[in-house]
């Protein structure tokens, strides 16, 4: 273990740990802990003032997870699973920032964490083989590992119209909801997007404000979260059915507690398929999206069949046949992209106080001082929401300017898409490790179950350098370059591919990134947590090892 010291370095003190790790979300949380455990001194600078990662950023009403709350938290301590109750099947945002604090309280974390610290850059010094990182404070620290626990969906991004400056009004996006609490009474508001975390903004701003106007850019494929409070009797049955719980989601492709039904769609009459569609549609969570006919994922005429039962609901809860239409996707199948779950989402539209603008129509001119003009004319606000997306995946990794060996930065290495290894490091960045990054298992999967196998993956390599007295640890080139492909083999065989979106490397967010590259490892968790078994027990003989 390395104590934690001063070196001075010019005019300027340099704190020197084992581990740095970038981030406080529920990554960073688990990997200090585990660290924190192995005997190592560790640090983590976080750009919040508190932890919780997306938990902490997404304050907008509606916000809540996706995939059940009791499969979503840590497994890693019985004593928190016996203690910690849930709420409701799908937790509200102040609920898991409640979680993420008690994790931080109970396993003694803050201590190791440095609140409001930007990491600005990060770069490996050959001869001291160690990371120098800087804060936009100004504070330097070094350590000889350097790990990032950024998130995938976490470096939000704004649009790019004419101008949004001018506007009088309040602006944000959903990533930087105001801490301080809105009232949105007799107002009129605009939300400009109707991605996942639109539709959860929408279907509640819908009761808030005296007039909503939704602008749309692409229609969404929504399913009910059919969310319900936890009774007495369902917590006994949680706690007692934990262990079963998690080894089921350990087998299945994402790491969620639902799994596919393996007949295919063309092997059951029609009214036993629609009869599983109509089962699935009422039931809580993912099952309609990971839970249908296994070939719906994967095969376009399977997925007709499915994508019509949808859309028939779509047009059966909104009242005007028109409107109907502009909210059911022509262009990708159902589940062709993560399915974003609602709550009488598609009733909102009914409400006289909702009107919907498809900017593929009328696309925005500008944003003027009092609201937002497109070609049908100009229209007031009081608040305009921002629910545009993120740059993802490695777009919080490009935020930070870091260079690896012979001045090498990351963010030039990839330009034409990540290259990696297991999706954990890369060649030229000694000891760098990317928790949830790209070509990762992580980002489509129920995340914290993958965090977990990523946490504990990284811990166990750093512990077999420091064991065996080792300074550094990368890929071999040929590690690197097999993965890859691997990766994009993968990839494009997913039914991903097949649609423009932040998956497939096709993001009309961020400039740059109109390029098909896939950024996560499509072949399951369970294939992927394989791959990194094997390397484990063959003593990381992928990995450069000096």
């Amino acid at each position: 273990m390395t104590n934690t010291k001063q070196q001075q370095s010019g005019s300027s003190s340099e704190e020197q740990y084992d581990a740095i790790i970038i981030g406080a979300g529920m990554a960073g949380l688990y990997q200090v802990h585990t660290l924190q455990k192995a005997g190592l001194s560790v640090h983590v600078f976080e750009t919040g003032s508190g932890v919780g990662g997306t938990w902490y950023w997404n304050r907008y009403p509606g916000c809540k997870f996706d995939s059940e709350s009791y499969s979503y938290g840590f497994s890693f301590s019985k004593d928190v699973l016996d203690e910690w109750e849930w709420s409701e099947h799908f937790a509200r945002q102040p609920e898991t920032e409640r979680y993420c604090n008690m994790i931080a309280d109970k396993f003694d974390l803050r201590k190791n964490i440095e609140f409001n610290s930007r990491i600005k850059s990060a770069q490996f010094n050959e001869e001291q083989q160690r990371w120098e990182i800087e804060t936009e404070q100004g504070k330097k620290a070094s350590a000889k590992f350097l790990i990032t626990a950024v998130g995938p969906l976490s470096a939000h991004t704004m649009p790019n119209y004419k101008g949004m400056d001018s506007f009088k009004g309040g602006s944000w996006h959903t990533a930087r909801w105001p801490k301080e609490s809105i009232d949105f009474t007799g107002k009129r508001v605009a939300v400009i997007g109707t991605g996942a975390t639109g539709v959860q903004v929408i279907q509640e701003m819908a009761h808030m404000a005296e007039h909503l106007t939704v602008y749309q850019r692409n229609p969404n494929w929504c399913a009910p979260l059919n969310n319900a409070l936890i009774s007495k009797e369902e917590q006994k049955e949680i706690k007692a059915g934990y262990p079963k719980m998690f080894e089921k989601c350990n087998e299945t492709h994402g790491c969620f507690i639902h799994a596919p039904d393996m007949r295919s769609v063309f092997d059951v009459s029609t009214e036993e398929r629609d009869a599983l569609y109509e089962k699935l549609y009422t039931d809580r969570g993912f099952g309609i999206w990971v839970g249908s006919f296994f070939d719906t994922m994967f095969d376009e005429k399977a997925n007709e069949s499915r994508s019509e039962f949808v859309a028939n609901k779509i047009r059966s809860r909104v009242k005007d046949p028109a409107l109907a239409e502009k909210l059911i996707p022509t262009d990708h199948g159902f589940g062709n992209k993560r399915v974003p779950l609602e709550t009488n989402y598609y009733e909102a539209y009914n409400q006289d106080n909702v009107d919907l603008v498809d900017l593929r129509v009328t696309p925005i001119q500008e944003i003027t001082p009092k609201g937002i003009k497109t070609a049908a004319g100009e229209l007031e606000f009081d608040y305009i929401i921002y629910a545009t997306g993120f740059d993802p995946v490695t777009g919080a990794l490009n935020r930070i300017d870091i260079t690896g060996k012979n001045d090498v930065k990351l963010k030039d290495k990839w330009s034409e898409g990540p290259l990696t290894y297991l999706g954990i490091q890369s060649v030229g960045f000694p000891n760098f490790f990317t928790l949830v990054g790209p070509h990762n298992a992580a980002t489509l999967c129920n995340i914290p179950r993958c965090i977990e196998q990523n946490v504990d993956w990284v811990t166990n390599a750093i512990n077999y350098v420091q064991a065996h007295s080792l300074k550094q640890m990368e890929p071999k080139q040929e590690s690197e370059t097999t993965w890859t492909a691997e990766v994009l083999e993968a990839g494009s065989q997913s039914p991903f591919m097949r649609v423009n979106s932040w998956l497939s490397g096709i993001n009309s967010n961020v400039p740059g990134k109109q390029k098909r590259s896939f950024q996560v490892y499509a072949g399951g968790a369970p294939a992927y947590r394989g791959y990194c078994e094997a390397e484990e027990e063959n003593n990381y003989s992928g990995f450069e090892l000096s």
